[in-house]
């Protein structure tokens, strides 16, 4: 009796087993970037101090048909939960879609998704762009002194977030204290520093005249320092901007050139989304939208953003 009581008892400690077990997929845009690294390293971390949840995370090496295959995958597995990080806004709805009729709990990060509303079962984790943008701007036209001709590099505008920052350059300097401003050139850079680096050198060998580089991200911001420097450019006398207080970026801004970025918190992104995801698969009431502030770095108060990195 005593050794059926006890075979009983381990089968039924081994059949719990699987309740307390968190199994995520995870499909990110692209595994190239430091943004997303930080990102992608954020929640690999913090999962990994909880006992029980493994992440599956895949690179969808910014292709929208390799992503929704990345989903219907993690769904035909059984996966407890998924977590996206969209390669375009436009191909949520299709994601969003086979999440729900699979119910399969969705978080989508970063990147807002273009469904509105969201339905029960999914949420999205992330910064709100109205604020990056604005805070980018306003602190450069604060150091143009409201007046002159900014370039502008672009994310892509296949996402919400490169849609949303170039809406807000625009925002701003509608406003009467920056309406002195001029973009006099935008081009999309992709987030990347070698292609925000080549428009900058394209740029400066048409003899276009600029005040200031407005980049929507580091990465092409360090890219256009690069094209300046190497053009002769004294960086005292050229505003540089970006978003994302990357390690990179801050070491670009203590080295003075880099004037302006804004802080995005990719571990606390990282963290809340795998929360989330894990109370979505619990059942537990989960907000359809979570925010992660932003927060304006200059030169001045960048010090203690360096530790967060």
């Amino acid at each position: 009796m005593r050794k059926i009581l006890l075979y009983a008892t381990v089968l039924i400690f081994i059949g719990a087993g699987p309740a307390f077990a968190d199994k995520i997929g995870v499909s990110i845009a692209n595994f190239e970037g430091n943004f997303l690294t930080v990102l992608r390293n954020s929640m690999q971390k913090y999962a990994s101090s909880i006992p029980g949840v493994n992440l599956q995370i895949e690179d969808a090496q910014n292709n929208v048909s390799k992503q929704v295959d990345q989903v219907q995958r993690f769904i035909a597995q059984g996966f407890d939960a998924i977590i996206v990080i969209p390669v375009g806004t436009d191909a949520t709805p299709a994601i969003t879609k086979l999440a729900v009729e699979a119910a399969v709990p969705l978080v989508y990060v970063n990147r807002m998704p273009s469904d509105n509303p969201l339905p029960a079962k999914v949420s999205f984790v992330g910064s709100n762009e109205v604020d990056s943008g604005t805070l980018q701007m306003q602190q450069v036209c604060k150091l143009m002194g409201g007046k002159g001709s900014i370039v502008v590099l672009m994310g892509d505008p296949a996402t919400q977030p490169a849609r949303q920052r170039i809406q807000d350059i625009y925002d701003v300097i509608a406003r009467p204290e920056c309406a002195a401003i001029q973009v006099v050139a935008e081009r999309t850079g992709n987030w990347d520093g070698v292609q925000g680096e080549d428009l900058m050198t394209n740029w400066i060998s048409s003899g276009l005249q600029f005040d200031a580089v407005v980049a929507h991200n580091d990465e092409m911001a360090i890219g256009a320092i690069k094209a300046l420097k190497g053009a002769g450019y004294d960086m005292n006398k050229v505003i540089v901007a970006g978003i994302d207080a990357t390690k990179e970026g801050l070491a670009a801004m203590k080295a003075g050139e880099l004037d302006v970025t804004v802080f995005q918190d990719a571990v606390a992104q990282g963290s809340s989304a795998v929360d989330t995801a894990r109370r979505l698969a619990k059942g537990e009431s989960v907000k359809p939208v979570i925010w992660v502030p932003y927060e304006l770095v200059t030169p001045e108060n960048m010090d203690p953003y360096l530790a967060k990195n």
